[in-house]
């Protein structure tokens, strides 16, 4: 690089880990990470701490954990890093006096090709909605969420049986990438800042909430079988079963249905479970009954045995 810049690094989850690893590991000059407060997690209770704090701990970089991003104390140890440049991946709203900091400004990474896909779940939307493309963006942070000025772009092909989990995966290493990317044509004064151009339908993906999770099985097969994909493995798209929640992961099309009503799960006890649609009929593969494992339809059929 020709400038060797003084950057802070604000994430949480693997998502925003892989990118800071990338970065330290070709030697870009992360001066302090900011990431989420440890929480105790799970029936014990024990404290959790972030993957980023995970990674930057054995890097050796200074960690902060604030509470109040607007506090006098947490503004005036941000601005004691002195940071050139600010990177921000899978973290929260920031106040101006935050990302306004840096005399380069602050980048962020976002899943999607912005402007589509603005919003706290892009990567579960993209999949609900059918897309057959998606991408990582980065971008210039300014007052409204996702909408800053575009610095690169990468595309990503969304496969007929991606879910979330392995889209996920795919775009957090890309991303990683095209951060990189974003800071060596920063650190070299050329890179590229076009306004975001709506064309057309803005989609945009709001934050999922549980009763945005339950199956209409008065839909389609396909608009179904896309709802599943795009909540699996988190949080998980749902139904009931014996008036218990039942958590489905994976569903296909069937080609044998029956007379059975709409939306009412059916099954030969042995091999299989079925639901009839709008338009046809749906095997389910993968389910987690409320108390129970997640687990293979055969498995959980062991254990389970349907009345009519």
């Amino acid at each position: 690089m020709n400038k060797d810049l003084r950057i802070v690094f604000l994430g949480t989850p693997d998502f925003a880990a892989t990118s800071l690893q990338k970065l330290v590991e070709n030697n870009v000059n992360v001066v302090a990470v900011i990431t989420a407060p440890d929480k105790p997690k799970g029936r014990g209770k024990k404290i959790s701490i972030s993957a980023v704090k995970e990674y930057a701990l054995e890097a050796n970089i200074p960690v902060l954990q604030p509470t109040n991003l607007k506090s006098p104390e947490f503004l005036t140890e941000l601005s004691s890093y002195q940071a050139d440049l600010q990177i921000v991946v899978a973290f929260r709203m920031l106040p101006v006096s935050v990302w306004d900091m840096p005399p380069l400004g602050t980048f962020n990474l976002h899943a999607s090709l912005l402007p589509q896909y603005r919003g706290a779940a892009p990567i579960n939307w993209a999949i609900m909605n059918g897309e057959t493309e998606t991408g990582v963006t980065t971008f210039f942070l300014k007052h409204e969420i996702d909408t800053g000025a575009i610095i690169f772009q990468e595309k990503e092909e969304i496969n007929e049986d991606d879910n979330v989990g392995s889209l996920y995966i795919r775009l957090m290493n890309k991303g990683a990438d095209l951060v990189l990317k974003t800071v060596e044509a920063i650190a070299s004064d050329d890179y590229p800042q076009e306004p975001q151009k709506i064309d057309g339908e803005l989609k945009n993906a709001p934050k999922i909430f549980k009763e945005d999770c339950q199956i209409d099985w008065q839909q389609e097969s396909t608009k179904i079988r896309n709802f599943v994909r795009g909540l699996s493995p988190y949080p998980a798209a749902w139904s009931t079963l014996a008036g218990k929640n039942l958590k489905v992961f994976q569903v296909e099309l069937a080609s044998h249905g029956t007379n059975k009503p709409i939306g009412k799960l059916y099954s030969d006890n042995k091999s299989y479970i079925r639901v009839n649609t709008k338009d046809g009929t749906l095997e389910i593969l993968e389910l987690q009954l409320e108390g129970k494992k997640r687990m293979q339809v055969s498995d959980f059929l062991r254990g389970y045995q349907f009345q009519d």
